[in-house]
């Protein structure tokens, strides 16, 4: 059985300042409520190798992984793994941008599986995601769209 979530959310601002910003990952620490540092290990072409590390959740514990997306600019689409997998068997990501009425739609669909001696179950890590994207990307809303005003963009 794998886990499935599908969001998205609409942002007031151009095409080219939700493309850049969301993909520069460098800045996700600034983007991200949730992510203390992000590390480039490597890049080619449109493809980057980094690790993430998360705050410390309430043990102190610092969640670390790697990751890798490609970024498609002619498609506006990005596919993105988990390299380092952790507790999921595996964890695909898969961006999508298309302009709308009112700006941009940015649209996260995940698909993974939890390993079997993981300590959430798939059911309780769907919810977790399900819960937690809105909020990362009401987060990114409000910064990318604060972004397209100070420029006189938005």
């Amino acid at each position: 059985m794998a886990g499935h979530t599908d969001r998205s959310v609409v942002i007031a601002a151009p095409m080219e300042l939700v493309w850049d910003m969301t993909n520069d990952v460098e800045s996700w620490p600034e983007l991200f409520s949730e992510y203390a540092k992000a590390e480039i290990l490597h890049r080619d072409g449109d493809t980057v190798r980094f690790r993430l590390t998360m705050h410390p959740d309430e043990d102190g514990n610092a969640w670390s992984w790697v990751s890798e997306r490609t970024a498609d600019p002619r498609t506006r689409t990005v596919r993105a793994h988990r390299v380092e997998t952790g507790w999921f068997e595996y964890m695909n990501i898969r961006w999508e941008y298309r302009d709308v009425p009112g700006g941009v739609e940015m649209r996260w669909t995940q698909d993974f599986r939890m390993k079997p001696d993981s300590p959430v179950d798939l059911e309780a890590m769907t919810r977790r995601i399900d819960a937690n994207s809105p909020v990362q990307m009401n987060l990114i809303k409000e910064k990318v769209e604060r972004a397209a005003r100070e420029a006189g963009r938005g």
